[in-house]
């Protein structure tokens, strides 16, 4: 209860308080967004870990591979079970350059039991239209163990069949994206808000000038990019993300049922409202006890048997009127009340059907 109070009691202190925050945390440039890449690859020296007989990948995968390098195999023929058929992910970031190093995340697509100490084999990796944009190949990592006794005792740690290998793509083709010669950019709002929308451009005009800025809905914002500025705009650009603007938000209440969390923005208005609060404790608790036969008895014998005791309380009710219009008088008047956080959920539930709680309420 103690540690309830105080976070509310911090949340009250800090609830007026809205900071500024840059453009950049808040939005980002249409266009400028990284690119997913995926590709069909296999994995070689497992420890008989690898897909079965059963799996056509990787036996066909391995067949097609040593045919490129002049060895044929009939697909049929091969058994082996160190080899595992994989699907290669990987992000392409914006501006990435010829031969810069990609993290990548395979998958088991076969029934492979482990990837553990195996190596993928050079993957072209694809982007949405077909060109190749990316080559992996290295170690896998899966950042864990598996291990298994022949009576069936399994010992694992981490998911076995998906690995990752750092820097293991290289890029070898580049997504164009110029940003030189433009006459205007346009800015995305991560969270659409028409308040926040209009502050960005107001405050894009205060600080880099005039008429520059124009904000066209809750989350898109047209901003031109000065004469002087085209033939190079990437200080132009560094000079809009550092501008700072005072986000708007909706008021909302977030409840977590399963942990008990609660959270509660700083626009939170409540209306007059009456809470009444009580708990109700039921308790069951079983004891032994000893029956014995009198003492010198030729007959009887020493007996065990249980006894159920069921204890239940219940907490007088306190009725707080709330009159309150904002998350600070909401905050202490349900502290007054003395609520645990699992009481809080249900208090708060109750207080917005009852059309009290000007917020929208989030059940996550």
């Amino acid at each position: 209860m103690r540690i309830l109070a105080f976070i509310l009691a911090l949340l009250v202190g800090t609830a007026a308080t809205v900071e500024a925050a840059r453009i950049k945390d808040l939005a980002g440039f249409q266009g400028v967004r990284s690119n997913p890449l995926v590709g069909y690859g296999i994995i070689v020296g497992l420890q008989a870990t690898g897909d079965s007989s059963a799996s056509l990948f990787a036996n066909q995968s391995l067949a097609g591979l040593l045919g490129k390098l002049g060895i044929v195999v009939d697909p049929k023929a091969l058994s082996v079970t160190n080899v595992a058929a994989v699907m290669v992910t990987a992000d392409l970031p914006p501006f990435a350059r010829m031969g810069e190093p990609l993290d990548v995340l395979v998958s088991s697509i076969g029934d492979a039991a482990n990837l553990q100490g195996g190596t993928l084999l050079a993957t072209p990796l694809l982007g949405v239209d077909g060109e190749v944009y990316a080559l992996a190949q290295g170690a896998v990592s899966i950042g864990g163990f598996s291990a298994a006794s022949g009576q069936g005792d399994l010992v694992q740690q981490n998911h076995p069949t998906v690995g990752r290998i750092p820097s293991g793509a290289l890029v070898e083709n580049e997504v164009p994206l110029p940003i030189a010669d433009q006459q205007y950019v346009r800015l995305i709002l991560r969270e659409k808000d028409f308040t926040t929308a209009a502050r960005v451009a107001i405050e894009i005009n205060k600080k880099l000038g005039d008429k520059l800025a124009q904000a066209t809905d809750s989350g898109t914002i047209d901003v031109e990019i000065p004469e002087s500025y085209r033939g190079n705009p990437v200080p132009f650009l560094a000079r809009v993300e550092d501008v700072q603007v005072e986000p708007d938000r909706t008021a909302a209440v977030v409840l977590n049922e399963r942990t008990g969390t609660v959270v509660m923005g700083a626009g939170v208005l409540v209306s007059a409202v009456a809470i009444s609060h009580g708990n109700l404790s039921v308790r069951v608790s079983v004891r032994t006890d000893v029956s014995q036969p009198q003492p010198f008895s030729e007959t009887g014998s020493t007996v065990t048997f249980d006894n159920d005791e069921i204890v239940v309380q219940e907490q007088g009710s306190n009725l707080v009127v709330v009159q309150g219009v904002t998350i600070g008088e909401l905050v202490r008047s349900l502290n007054r009340v003395g609520a645990s956080p699992r009481d809080l959920i249900a208090i708060l539930q109750a207080v917005k059907a009852a059309g009290a709680l000007q917020a929208e309420l989030k059940i996550i």
